[in-house]
């Protein structure tokens, strides 16, 4: 079984700008139950199926599986949830960690979180300056939860 272990920030300013180059994302859920995700994602000419399960302190389990992006994007323009997530996701390289910072489009606009994947749950990591406050226990800021509630409405 695959795991995953992140915790997610708000980020503040614009010094991680010039730290990386953004990449396209549009995804969309086919669940949304919080026992369970299914995700359609396609980044550039890729297509993948992602299933997660439940959320326990800030590690669940990942599946991961590529695609034909033809059929991901057929997902997304017809079995996913509305509004189908658009955002641009840059890989920031800091202290050893890779943060993966997603500026929101669409109904998410103005939205930007940064994650970061942990080997263990009590790992220390070094913030850059660019982070803000802690929202991994923050049901809010979860992409599934961002198509029932989109940040522009909050």
């Amino acid at each position: 079984m695959g795991t995953e272990i992140e915790r997610k920030y708000l980020v503040v300013g614009d010094a991680w700008r010039a730290l990386g180059q953004g990449m396209t994302f549009r995804q969309g859920y086919l669940s949304t139950v919080k026992e369970r995700t299914v995700r359609v994602r396609v980044v550039g000419d890729v297509g993948t199926l992602t299933i997660k399960g439940l959320t326990v302190g800030t590690t669940r389990a990942e599946y991961e599986y590529p695609i034909p992006v033809d059929d991901a994007n057929q997902m997304l323009d017809t079995l996913c949830e509305e509004p189908v997530i658009d955002k641009t996701r840059f890989i920031v390289e800091h202290d050893g960690m890779t943060w993966e910072i997603d500026e929101f489009d669409g109904a998410n606009a103005g939205l930007i979180v940064a994650e970061v994947e942990l080997d263990s749950e009590d790992q220390t990591i070094e913030l850059p300056e660019w982070i803000g406050d802690e929202v991994s226990h923050d049901p809010r800021y979860f992409n599934a939860n961002l198509i029932a509630h989109p940040y522009t409405e909050w």
